[in-house]
């Protein structure tokens, strides 16, 4: 067995563990900063996957007929049912 095998295999055995790096490094005798130095290159060698892409669809909504729409500045957009306090829209609108 190499010793980048034997590294590896203490590697995930500890990962299995659930002991802190210290404890399993004690209970092996092996030298927590080398251990320490092999984890952080095992992390650095893994190939990190990209996430699956899902093909979505948008569709708009139709807006409903009793609904204040008020569009801001590029994509924003507040919409209110048609029930809302006159006053409340006002502070609203002094707010923003």
């Amino acid at each position: 067995m190499s010793s980048s095998e034997a590294r590896r295999i203490h590697i995930e055995a500890w990962q299995t563990s659930g002991m802190s790096q210290a404890a399993y490094c004690r209970e092996h005798g092996l030298n927590t900063k080398t251990f320490g130095n092999w984890a952080r290159e095992h992390r650095a060698g893994q190939v990190v996957r990209s996430p699956a892409l899902v093909p979505v669809t948008i569709k708009p909504m139709p807006i409903p007929a009793n609904t204040i729409c008020l569009r801001g500045r590029g994509d924003h957009v507040l919409e209110l049912p048609s029930t809302v306090s006159p006053h409340w829209l006002g502070e609203l609108l002094k707010c923003l």
